[in-house]
């Protein structure tokens, strides 16, 4: 029914790269059980993610390497349906194995996706009000409802210190991270007219960009997990060190040569990053439960 380039484009493994801030909210999470923990991790990471990713390809039709695909096939109207039915799809499974609040912040979180890419709005095109929103939403709103759906929570029981913290943070980290994502896509940005942040701030203004932004989110983790247990602010850092590592490597690199900054390096950087952090999230969640005990 629907073409194999759409299923492409629904880019299902990109959601690796998303999974630390999921990882986190089950760290902190005190009521979770492995019912709940697994629709959430499902819903989000197969079917909302899913959804957004495919949704931005239609109505971007990039033809150059975007975040997942480094040869992206045409898009078709197909694309947009499958993407609605992820997302309707997303909604349904939130309803029946979770809750109402969980199902309605999936709703919202569809609809500021597609805001971000559909015509009528484009957030995409606006460099610092499309970078406010990606941050906060992927970052502290999924959050929230990535510990809504673990909890089974209402909304009132997630918006406290203990959960806005831990998910502010998450934001500062994606708004230290996305311009880093937007690098290698200037010259297809620049077709549509779309001013991404990256754009904004230039290929060198971007790596000194993410370089202060990351060291202050990096202070900011260090004193919260410092807070819970001193090793775990020293764990943090030693696990952060061949992020922090290749970055350098990579800025030196395009810091000579700004053709450097491509595809090839962000999806580098965006994996190892990704690894490091889903592994520290993982161990954080697994020595503060002692769920490894009990196996």
């Amino acid at each position: 029914m629907f073409s194999s380039s759409s299923w492409l484009h629904l880019r299902i493994p990109f959601s690796y790269f998303l999974l630390p801030v999921f990882l986190f909210s089950l760290a902190t999470s005190p009521n979770f059980n492995g019912k709940l923990l697994l629709w959430t991790f499902v819903i989000v990471h197969f079917f909302l993610y899913p959804a957004s990713n495919g949704y931005n390809s239609y109505f971007d039709k990039d033809e150059k390497s975007i975040g997942g695909l480094q040869n992206p096939p045409p898009v078709d109207k197909g694309l947009y349906y499958l993407s609605l039915i992820f997302d309707g799809i997303a909604i349904a499974l939130g309803l029946i194995f979770i809750n109402v609040t969980f199902a309605a912040m999936l709703f919202v979180y569809g609809l500021v996706s597609k805001a971000y890419s559909h015509p009528w709005v484009r957030l995409k095109k606006y460099p610092i009000l499309g970078w406010l929103v990606a941050g906060l939403f992927q970052g502290l709103f999924t959050f929230v409802m990535c510990y809504t759906g673990i909890n089974n929570y209402g909304l009132e029981n997630a918006l406290s210190p203990f959960v806005l913290i831990p998910g502010i943070l998450c934001t500062i980290m994606l708004w230290a991270n996305y311009p880093m994502t937007q690098i290698y896509q200037h010259e297809e940005d620049a077709k549509r007219g779309d001013v991404t942040i990256s754009r904004l701030l230039g290929i060198r203004g971007t790596f000194y960009f993410v370089s202060a932004t990351f060291s202050v989110v990096t202070i900011g983790f260090a004193l919260y997990l410092q807070n819970l247990e001193s090793k775990y602010a020293w764990l943090f850092l030693i696990a952060l060190f061949p992020v922090v590592a290749y970055f350098f490597f990579w800025f030196f690199q395009t810091y000579q040569d700004e053709t450097k900054a491509d595809y090839k390096h962000t999806m580098w950087m965006n994996f190892i990053s990704a690894t490091c952090l889903n592994a520290f999230f993982l161990y954080l969640f697994l020595d503060r439960t002692h769920v490894a005990q009990t196996f």
